[in-house]
């Protein structure tokens, strides 16, 4: 039994204990524990009532000491921790999320003439003629400094959390869960995204880009 859970990949002993209503969280080597463990008060046969109602008290005693457990673990969400802020820091990411309501969109030339350039950032415009850059009102609006936000929440995500950008697992080691946030790279591939994962997960450190089926 041991033997095929161990040719398995993670995500496929996830679906397993999904089906089964047991918890995802953890290693690879625990994940196959746990199933193992599973399959195993499945088999034992049960005489008794009093034996029964030992086994369902046992696995209600394992759903309450498990920390990563929730309701809402069939699609995929996982608790995510909440950064340690002041109080000035806290008004400052208030202040910008306020700003943000109130800043225009700020799109290209005749975004609207061409598709090229609706899915591409902004550009200045330059043209002796441009109506944009002339700042006629019927075009879009320009970047102007005055459209910048609050200094103090700069450069933080929504959340509150600084990011860190991580591409191994040294990296996580000197992130501080309090107050940053992992970023994995985008040229990691899926293997090591796993590992990253989970030595996340050890650290309590909170992954930005985590992706639901790792």
């Amino acid at each position: 039994m041991a033997d095929d859970y161990e040719g398995m990949t993670v995500a496929e002993l996830k679906e397993l204990l999904r089906e089964q209503g047991l918890p995802v969280s953890g290693k690879k080597a625990d994940l196959i524990e746990r199933l193992i463990e599973a399959a195993g008060e499945d088999e034992a046969p049960v005489e008794e009532t009093e034996a029964s109602s030992d086994v369902e008290e046992e696995e209600d005693d394992f759903f309450e000491d498990d920390d990563d457990w929730d309701d809402d673990e069939d699609e995929g969400h996982v608790a995510k921790q909440k950064p340690v802020l002041d109080e000035a820091t806290q008004e400052a990411l208030a202040l910008r999320a306020a700003q943000k309501k109130k800043t225009p969109s700020f799109r290209r030339t005749e975004w609207f003439r061409y598709k090229r350039l609706s899915r591409s950032g902004w550009r200045a415009p330059h043209g002796m003629d441009s109506k944009q850059r002339r700042n006629y009102k019927y075009r879009g609006s320009l970047v102007r400094v005055g459209h910048g936000k609050v200094a103090a929440a700069r450069g933080l995500h929504p959340s509150g959390f600084q990011e860190v950008m991580v591409h191994n697992l040294n990296d996580l080691e000197s992130i501080d869960p309090e107050t940053q946030a992992a970023r994995v790279g985008r040229t990691v591939g899926g293997r090591k995204r796993e590992f990253i994962h989970a030595r996340a997960d050890e650290l309590g450190i909170r992954v930005l880009n985590r992706r639901r089926n790792v």
